[in-house]
């Protein structure tokens, strides 16, 4: 991919011009963000209500706000844009600010469809420039130190994956519970996975209880290339929120707990071994290859850093360095694979569906 072909300021030292489009929920934590960053200068909030817009910025502020998209792509001091709409606007607007030349971040997901995902990246390759998907948990420093934990090896080969993500609310209109959460856990699977490991097949199963008219709660078991499973739970209409994560490996065992400041990560000693054939005689019972593991709990330091911020630091040193981001368009399309498969798989009641080779 030559990243020279569209990338007219990616050698600059000089601040990035920015856009963000969308003044909705998202869109003004990446305009608070983008403000706060030394690679990016804000330059424009683009929504279709320009009051909220304005809102968002300030009475005081020297960003412009304004409906017209067409504008924001000609100013030639905007080098990037910031996707921050629903999904199904995905396409259109990152396409465009792509043909005008602009590396974009989109909020998750991707696209609408891996159809849709699979033309923004093509589009993005084929000019060289950056695509990226914002999977914000990729950024927080306990995601960030888990990846470091099992890429190193410390966990030993991953066994078993369980994560939950589960509250009261909100019941989305157009979206069932699996596409509204699921690409939170499952952006952090891909992410945090070792290289050469990865999901293969999916199977999910979901309920509408309450006659909302799409799944409320949902299950999704993954099958992964290395015989090891992975599963996510998620839940609008729990009275509690969980938001806990599990790898097990097959030295160590890891929880995440999001919503314990005091101990977001622990990493527990304990396990289940079990011995090779060879060193037990032909004549031992079965159960006697199987031993029990109990050693020590530790917690590690784990820094405290907003995650959007890393998020956008990410993205301009990708711009800055001509290479990919760690979230890049191919990861987001991966978590549309998933979820895509996941849809079939509810439709024929829990069936399993393969992924796409070579994702």
């Amino acid at each position: 991919m030559d990243r020279n072909k569209g990338s007219r300021v990616a050698q600059s030292k000089e601040p990035l011009g920015v856009a963000v489009v969308g003044a909705g929920y998202w869109g003004p934590n990446l305009v608070r963000n983008f403000q706060a960053s030394d690679r990016f200068r804000l330059r424009w909030l683009c929504d279709l209500d320009v009051d909220r817009a304005q809102k968002v910025l300030g009475a005081y502020s020297t960003v412009q706000a304004t409906a017209d998209y067409a504008a924001v792509l000609a100013d030639p001091e905007v080098a990037a844009v910031a996707v921050a709409t629903p999904a199904g606007t995905h396409l259109d607007i990152a396409l465009a600010a792509l043909r005008a030349g602009k590396h974009v971040l989109v909020e998750k997901p991707l696209a609408a469809t891996h159809a849709d995902g699979l033309r923004l990246v093509t589009e993005a390759e084929e000019r060289g420039l950056t695509l990226m998907c914002d999977h914000t948990y990729c950024y927080t420093p306990a995601v960030g130190r888990i990846r470091e934990l099992v890429r190193s090896g410390e966990l030993g080969e991953i066994h078993f994956v369980d994560s939950v993500r589960i509250n009261l609310g909100l019941v989305q209109k157009d979206i069932d519970v699996m596409w509204d959460l699921a690409p939170h856990d499952l952006s952090i699977l891909d992410f945090i996975l070792p290289a050469g490991v990865e999901p293969v097949a999916v199977a999910a199963h979901g309920a509408d209880p309450i006659g909302a008219g799409q799944a409320c709660v949902a299950y999704l078991t993954l099958t992964l290339n290395n015989g090891a499973i992975a599963h996510v739970h998620v839940n609008w209409l729990s009275p509690t929120k969980v938001r806990t994560t599990m790898v097990g490996g097959s030295k160590r065992t890891l929880i995440w707990d999001d919503l314990n400041p005091a101990q977001r990560v622990a990493i527990f000693d304990r396990g289940v071994d079990l011995a090779s054939p060879q060193e037990i005689g032909a004549d031992e019972r079965r159960d006697m290859l199987v031993s029990y593991r109990s050693g020590d709990m530790v917690a590690p330091a784990i820094g405290e850093k907003e995650a959007l911020r890393s998020m956008v630091d990410e993205f301009g040193d990708s711009i800055a360095q001509g290479r990919a981001p760690l979230t890049d368009g191919r990861a987001g399309l991966r978590v549309l694979d998933i979820l895509e498969a996941a849809s079939r798989s509810l439709e024929f009641k829990g069936a399993v569906v393969g992924l796409r080779a070579g994702r």
